[in-house]
């Protein structure tokens, strides 16, 4: 496993590479010996950050390896994400394709992207979906009189209806779009989970800074968090609302369905090929502030939002994701070597 995805905090692709490490390091330790950013020459290099060091070992891991690239992001996900200058969003750009091109395998968390892959030139055959997975050990459902606790110790009322936003600080994320509604619903208690992973090339920076530094009396900005932290804060919120106006398969959506936390989304067409009924959607804020609102006044309406996201945890069980890697990882190194894993 090669990756600085843990580097930058308060970004998914972190949390999406620690989770599959830890999958697959304790429930495959039988079949695959995993190491962690070591100059060892493996039977399977897995690339899950673009690295120019990475992408420089790459015609050396091949002499030995199978090459697998992790896709968390394409170009036109990055707009709206960070502020970049022409010349050099156009180098970039193109060396995240060539990284891309030169891998033996890659594996995208959401099946979309296999289209779009090859539309870059990309043969479709050797890209592979496979889910993001989050933990029930970090992120589980606590008692109700826990999440009072917590909810006194960030000076939220406790018979609030609380609505949680999580991610970068960023257009793309849909952040203008939350505060909107916000500000619309001031008897409800927002929350956006969250800083400026980038600083200052972040997309918009200078208008959400504005916000972030002064906003609406019922919007808490926590900056960025710690992952630790982010189970109570799911668990306090009666709501998961995520406006984002382009994802991948974002860690939050796992993390609230661990907790239970009903989920207002977008509606985005890459989200029904892995969320499928599992969440409530909107198509703009005017949408948004009537789906709220009716989670917030009609209990059957909640709690058949619940029960949607209980089926979304129990969909992207352990046991189904794990089995996922152990395939691919087993046709990627056998149509590599010729050789077969004993099972």
């Amino acid at each position: 496993m090669l990756s600085s995805a843990d580097k930058v905090k308060g970004q998914g692709v972190g949390s999406a590479y620690l989770e599959q490490v830890d999958l697959v390091k304790n429930g495959l330790n039988n079949e695959f010996k995993v190491v962690v950013n070591q100059k060892k020459r493996t039977e399977i290099m897995h690339y899950h950050t673009i690295d120019l060091k990475h992408f420089l070992s790459i015609p050396f891991a091949k002499k030995k390896s199978v090459t697998i690239g992790y896709v968390h992001f394409l170009p036109e996900t990055i707009e709206g994400s960070l502020e970049l200058p022409k010349t050099f969003k156009k180098i970039f750009y193109s060396y995240i394709i060539k990284f891309y091109k030169s891998m033996d395998y890659l594996v995208t968390v959401n099946p979309v992207f296999i289209s779009k892959l090859e539309s870059y030139g990309i043969d479709r055959n050797k890209v592979t979906y496979i889910p993001n997975f989050v933990s029930n050990k970090k992120f589980y459902k606590i008692t109700k009189e826990r999440i009072y606790e917590e909810r006194t110790k960030l000076n939220i009322d406790k018979n609030s209806f609380v609505v949680i936003g999580v991610g970068q600080v960023q257009t793309r994320k849909g952040v203008l779009d939350f505060i909107d509604v916000a500000k619309k619903m001031p008897d409800v208690q927002f929350i956006w989970a969250g800083g400026f992973s980038f600083g200052g090339i972040t997309d918009g920076y200078k208008e959400l800074k504005k916000i972030v530094d002064d906003p609406p009396k019922n919007v808490i900005f926590t900056g960025i968090v710690d992952r630790t932290e982010m189970n109570v804060l799911y668990n306090v919120s009666d709501l998961l609302f995520m406006p984002s106006y382009n994802e991948l398969f974002p860690m939050s959506i796992l993390e609230a369905m661990n907790t239970h936390t009903p989920i207002l989304l977008r509606d985005l067409e890459l989200y029904t090929y892995i969320l499928f009924d599992y969440y409530i959607k909107g198509k703009n804020n005017e949408e948004f502030i009537k789906k709220i609102e009716k989670l917030k006044n009609d209990s059957n309406y909640y709690k058949l939002a619940t029960e949607k996201s209980k089926k979304g945890h129990d969909f992207y069980s352990k046991e189904n994701v794990l089995d996922m890697w152990y395939e691919f990882y087993k046709k990627a190194y056998e149509n590599k070597s010729g050789g077969k894993i004993n099972e």
